[in-house]
């Protein structure tokens, strides 16, 4: 198929997608949601100049980069978007669904007249930098490829709406799981065993395997109250497994061995289990989880898998931040800027799980690889080299005003493949 109609089908898609992000919003914001994830991922960047400049509108850039401005001041639009994201990625939770929740940083330590700018922590150095909060849920599966961009929302704890942190994510679980009914497991990083997280959880019904500090107090099997550290000192460590992670692009292998311990909170009845992983560093993993397994190899490596699914799904977060140059935000104003970061989520929804629902999508997917040019090899996370492609399939042409797909789309793109 030549590029021009893979630009074709691609638009088709866009503007089925948006109707349906966009159901119950007004018609000129339909329009402005339209423009900028188009705009996002023809430019592959955040910044509203590239944004409008993708559009090739006949008028001069300024009115263009006015008009979306105006229109991202709209105090629904985030709520709208990220509540019609939450439903249609729901729909795609399945019962063992790995659902991560990340918490992460949008450095912006040049910037002086953002509004509400505050101290973040840099994830990897530890260091302290002016700038914003993120709050990410992303699924996928233990043994699977796909992944679907759930929920991301950007906030400051220097807002006047601020809450807290507990608050901020315990908002986020509660706005997948009212979409998933209950279906998915919550696997986060170390500090979701805080009790203000953990006794929510438990209150909720959700099944979790947290990473935990280790300082959380338990009760262990023989009634004794003691730090996770202490439980996981005395597991007896009776299984092993062997695992593969590419580092620096190199293949590195960790050979582990893995027990668990029976565990509960105090002054609780619900029982927990502490899974113990050994290899990956000179600390042990120190996972704490709800769910209902034996205390067998199988099982138990099965909660070890969910944990390290988050590699894959950490993955997808740099995709965020790399792909569309999320750390370039340049708008001045708080509500601004979590729209923006709503609508940047919308963007890598299309292209990470949209456009792969159907047969003929799926194909689209691996023509829009081929056109990235990437020729000596598409990266493990593909999607990367599918951003490029559908930045280049649509970078040379504005976006132009489409009337509604028709009902029956699937039989008009096969038509169009078998021509």
């Amino acid at each position: 198929m030549h590029d021009s109609k893979i630009c074709s089908r691609l638009k088709a898609q866009l503007t089925k997608f948006t109707l349906l992000l966009t159901e119950g919003l007004s018609r000129p914001q339909q329009k402005f949601v339209r423009e900028v994830v188009f705009g996002i991922q023809a430019s592959q960047d955040v910044k509203l100049s590239n944004i409008a400049r993708s559009l090739k509108e006949d008028i001069a850039l300024i009115k263009t980069e006015n008009r979306l401005s105006r229109n991202l001041e709209a105090p629904e639009l985030e709520s709208h978007l990220s509540e019609r994201l939450a439903a249609m990625g729901g729909q795609r939770v399945e019962v063992n669904t790995v659902l991560c929740l990340d918490l992460s940083d949008l450095r912006k330590e040049y910037a002086r007249k953002m509004e509400y700018l505050a101290k973040v922590r840099d994830g990897s150095t530890g260091e302290l930098h002016d700038g914003y909060w993120l709050c990410d849920v992303v699924a996928a599966e233990v043994k699977g490829s796909e992944i679907v961009p759930l929920y991301q929302k950007l906030y400051s704890a220097e807002a006047k709406d601020f809450p807290s942190e507990n608050a901020e994510i315990l908002e986020a679980v509660d706005r997948v799981r009212k979409h998933a009914a209950g279906r998915g497991i919550w696997a986060m990083d170390r500090g979701g065993d805080r009790k203000h997280l953990l006794e929510p959880l438990l209150e909720r019904g959700e099944r979790f395997v947290i990473r935990s500090t280790g300082q959380r107090t338990v009760v262990d099997r023989h009634r004794l109250k003691g730090s996770l550290i202490e439980v996981g000192g005395r597991c007896r460590l009776r299984y092993q497994a062997q695992v593969i992670k590419i580092e620096a692009g190199q293949e590195k292998v960790y050979k582990l061995g893995y027990g668990a311990e029976p565990v509960r909170l105090p002054g609780r009845e619900e029982k927990l289990w502490l899974v113990v992983v050994a290899g990956f560093g000179q600390e042990p993993l120190l996972l704490l989880t709800n769910l209902n397994v034996a205390r067998d190899s199988e099982s138990l490596w099965w909660i070890a898998q969910i944990y390290l699914t988050r590699w894959k799904i950490e993955e997808t977060f740099r995709f965020l931040k790399q792909s569309y140059r999320l750390e370039d935000i340049r708008v001045l104003r708080y509500q601004r800027l979590r729209n923006l970061v709503v609508l940047v989520t919308a963007a890598a929804y299309f292209a990470a799980t949209f456009l792969g629902q159907r047969l003929k999508l799926k194909i689209l997917c691996e023509r829009l690889l081929i056109i990235s040019l990437r020729f000596f090899g598409i990266p493990p996370f593909r999607f990367y080299a599918l951003a490029d492609g559908i930045r280049r399939a649509l970078s040379h042409t504005g976006l132009e005003t489409h009337s509604p797909p028709p009902q029956n789309l699937q039989f008009e793109l096969l038509l169009a493949w078998g021509s």
